[in-house]
């Protein structure tokens, strides 16, 4: 369709096209300090002073990032693993920025770490691997909730999810007053 679409637009529109899409290869690059894309060395939330600094929330890739920022309930600083650990597809911790992740968690005054991996093997190797290596830092280390979603059916969740929404369970008072 794109291809498409360009053969009928003017050639000078497609060429100033391409001249921008070159420029955003070259232009855009990722956060030092969390690996997020940023036009500069270090990315817009990192370097924004009115976000909690001090709390770091743990992200499998970009799109979780602006997953997470669409919220608007999201406060603090990320960190971008660039994958999840997944021996079968040949992804080990080496290829992940995790030891980024405890450099940075050793040099600054991190009060917690939030892991927002997807609720899966993979997510859930990752983050035990993550806060193996955390533990001697005494950091405190918590994960998003988990559980059936509000308008979901029992009958459609898979095992896991409904075991964790079981073992997770919270008294009526705290769930009645949270709605």
């Amino acid at each position: 369709r794109l291809v498409l679409h360009l053969i009928k637009q003017d050639a000078s529109e497609v060429s100033h096209f391409a001249e921008v899409i070159a420029k955003l290869r070259t232009e855009i690059k990722f956060c030092q300090r969390c690996f997020n894309i940023s036009d500069g060395d270090i990315c817009s939330i990192c370097s924004n002073s009115m976000r909690k600094q001090e709390i770091i929330c743990v992200v499998e890739n970009i799109r979780d990032v602006i997953a997470i920022e669409n919220t608007q309930q999201y406060n603090g600083t990320y960190h971008v693993l660039g994958g999840i650990i997944s021996p079968l597809d040949g992804v080990g911790p080496d290829q992940l920025n995790i030891e980024s992740l405890i450099s940075r968690v050793q040099k600054e005054k991190t009060l917690e770490i939030i892991f927002a991996l997807n609720p899966n093997i993979q997510g859930d190797t990752t983050i035990y691997y993550i806060q193996k290596k955390l533990q001697p830092l005494h950091t405190r280390v918590t994960t998003i909730a988990r559980g059936i979603a509000f308008g979901g059916e029992l009958e459609y969740a898979d095992e896991m999810t409904l075991g964790r929404s079981l073992q997770n369970r919270l008294p009526v008072e705290n769930y009645v007053s949270n709605r």
